[in-house]
């Protein structure tokens, strides 16, 4: 047994009064003591602000990124103790695999769209440049920045590492400091793998802390620069969303809450379908996992009424096989609630969901095992014949093996009683039909915020309905709370503020570090091509010479590359096109010819190029009309010491100055 220690001000703290007992899962024997009485917590959030956010800030997103991996590098190394402390939550080493290595897989999966998604700056470009004025001399550009608070990051029980770094890998990134405070029954899993990362030394100082604690008054110091990031129950997040503070200061506040998710059987998944088959595994799956302690899990699976006898018997069948106990035992296959506070608050709702349905599955007993203070529960499985006259099926979660099952009339009564749940994070739909599951999403997408469709042609990759992704919203309307996590690089954004630049071009190409549309360009005698990355200055620019596009040059490329459009090859055709009014040259013969015109042919910085962006045409090039491109440097982000890609800005124009296409294209120059 230990006593956890709280992590203030780049110090570890163990307090040594107003102590909680944390049991284990298993045996009801202490674990561990936490507490987090005496802690300024004026002063944590002061020091992650003043200290903790302009070192993040300094860092460019690629150096954010670096730091996530290494962070996720250290639990990996480091993942069998976290595997060996985690057995005590009373979870099965695959339910931590979920929880330790997803959480460092979220760390990496966030460190490498970092890398490939964001630029080697500090200051995010959000979408296009609009002119503001007719000559172009004022122009608008929305950027983002990093807010100059602290995440609040408050945790819920059930995934203690990966519930804390599915919000830090966001957080770190936009370069936003933090303070996480983990759900008690597990804080001594995520207070080691704190450890672990705060071991590192990659951490600037002030950029993590922890209370393994109550939280005191630390809401009272809150401003509106600062997140509240929140997982858990709906009764939780609605006490702590109203708080004066959050309402006086403004203080973004993101929950992700418990919801009543819901899986349908499509009508077509008869009996003897893969889909059948797949509908039960999954709902079987979603009730044992994490002994049903998931945010995620079905709580409420729906099918054909006709089918609802042979669904039933299917999962018996199939939940009769789960082995409840200790999970380092072997032949287990569902672990312990997290303890007996746990078991005791599933076994009430078991009983109120009893009272509009009737189990078919378990007794809602505890169930002994080698010592009767594990908090061990069977599966509970209920049915109810009468969904619509029920209230509390659609209300009362059971946080631990539970599921109801009920029967639906028709796909429009299915999407009425999924609904019912007000909001939920994910939802599936197990069908084969293109229809129904059309029909299916048209009713219920805007009341879930993630909807799983699976069949047998995904089923053998799909990582199931309760697996939040890192490249994926995690959040839903409603009841679930109508806050957002990850999502990729939207997740990063809810810790940075959107700001609409207005001036010049060439200022706001300054400060933002990009050459932006109506800036100035700069050109030279040297070849843009044959200056090093480090030497080629932003707005550098390549005004070619000229070319004539011929009639020949149109049939010799139609000839040479098998496209023979008829806009290219039959002048009548082309003629009674309201689009071109006669034979016009390929877009990728313009493509073809500019490159012809900038490209430098020697050996040089440049290593590679690797691809083109946002191409439009944007004007036909008929036989006659000559060409011209303007090569510009718009961007530049270094990758690795040796190299950095260059994003060029390509603007291809004909005799009259018109502009006929434009894109970006990316190449990878010596540094």
């Amino acid at each position: 047994m230990s006593i956890l220690s709280n992590y203030a001000l780049d110090q570890w703290v163990q307090v040594q009064t107003g102590l909680v007992s944390i049991p284990s899962a298993l045996d009801a024997s202490t674990v561990a003591q936490t507490g987090s009485q005496g802690l300024d917590f004026a002063s944590m959030l002061q020091h992650a602000r003043s200290v903790g956010g302009p070192a993040l800030r300094a860092m460019t997103f690629h150096e954010r990124a670096r730091l996530l991996k290494g962070l996720a590098e250290a639990i990996m190394a480091r993942r069998e103790e976290l595997y060996a402390l985690a057995t005590h939550t009373g979870a099965t080493r695959a339910d931590n695999w979920i929880d330790i290595e997803g959480g460092a897989g979220t760390l990496f999966a966030y460190a490498s769209k970092g890398r490939r998604e964001l630029p080697n700056a500090r200051i995010l470009i959000d979408g296009d440049t609009e002119v503001l004025s007719k000559r172009g001399g004022f122009i608008g550009q929305h950027v983002y920045m990093p807010l100059q608070g602290v995440a609040v990051h408050i945790n819920a029980f059930n995934f203690p590492v990966w519930g804390m770094l599915e919000k830090l890998a966001p957080t770190l990134l936009a370069g936003v400091p933090a303070i996480v405070k983990p759900g008690t029954a597990t804080a001594y899993v995520t207070e080691a793998a704190f450890r672990v990362m705060i071991a590192t030394g990659l951490l600037p100082a002030g950029a993590l802390q922890l209370i393994v604690g109550a939280t005191g008054d630390l809401f009272d110091h809150l401003t509106g620069q600062d997140v509240v990031s929140f997982t858990g129950s709906a009764q939780t997040a609605a006490k702590l969303q109203s708080h004066p503070v959050i309402a006086r200061e403004g203080v973004r506040f993101v929950a992700e809450r418990d919801s009543l998710n819901a899986a349908i059987l499509g009508p077509d998944a008869t009996t003897g379908s893969p889909e059948f088959a797949l509908f039960v595994k999954e709902v079987v799956r979603e009730m044992t996992v994490k002994a049903g302690q998931k945010c995620t899990a079905i709580r409420r699976a729906l099918v054909p009424a006709s089918l609802i006898d042979e669904v039933q018997a299917a999962l018996k069948a199939a939940l009769a096989k789960v082995v409840v106990g200790d999970p380092a035992r072997e032949g287990v296959t569902m672990g312990a609630l997290v303890g007996s506070a746990q078991l005791a608050d599933v076994r009430e709702k078991i009983a109120m969901l009893s009272q509009e349905a009737w189990m078919v599955h378990g007794d809602g007993e505890p169930v002994v095992n080698t010592d009767e203070r594990g908090a061990f529960i069977a599966p509970v499985l209920l049915r109810t014949d009468d969904p619509d006259n029920a209230d509390l099926l659609h209300e009362v979660e059971a946080f631990g093996p539970v599921a109801t099952l009920m029967p639906y009339r028709d796909l429009a009564h299915a999407v009425t009683l999924a609904n019912r749940g007000k909001g939920s994070l994910a939802l599936s739909i197990v069908t084969h039909d293109p229809g129904v599951a059309t029909d299916l999403l048209l009713g219920l997408g805007s009341f879930h915020g993630r909807i799983h469709i699976l069949n047998r042609d995904c089923a053998r990759e799909s990582t199931g309905h309760g697996s939040p992704l890192p490249v994926l919203v995690h959040g839903g309307p409603g009841r679930a709370g109508g806050g957002e996590e990850m999502g990729g690089i939207r997740g990063v954004k809810h810790y940075m503020q959107r700001t609409a630049l207005q001036g010049s071009p060439d200022m706001l190409s300054a400060v933002t570090g990009t050459w932006l549309t109506g800036s100035s360009r700069r050109e030279g005698e040297v070849h843009p091509f044959r200056l090093r990355f480090g030497e080629l200055p932003i707005g550098y620019t390549k005004k070619t010479a000229a070319r004539t596009i011929t009639l020949e040059d149109i049939e010799h490329f139609a000839q040479f590359t098998g496209d023979t459009f008829y806009a290219h090859m039959d002048e009548e055709a082309a003629k009674a096109s309201p689009i071109f009014g006669g034979r016009v040259a390929h877009g990728y013969l313009i493509l073809s010819f500019a490159a012809g015109l900038f490209v430098d042919p020697a050996p040089g910085p440049v290593l590679a190029n690797y691809g083109l962006e946002s191409l439009r045409f944007i004007k036909p090039v008929k036989p006659g009309d000559s060409i011209q491109a303007a090569l510009t440097a718009k961007e530049k982000s270094a990758k690795t010491p040796e190299m950095g890609e260059v994003r060029w800005n390509v603007a291809v124009a004909n005799q009259d100055g018109e502009l006929v296409a434009t894109y970006d294209l990316l190449t990878m120059n010596a540094v």
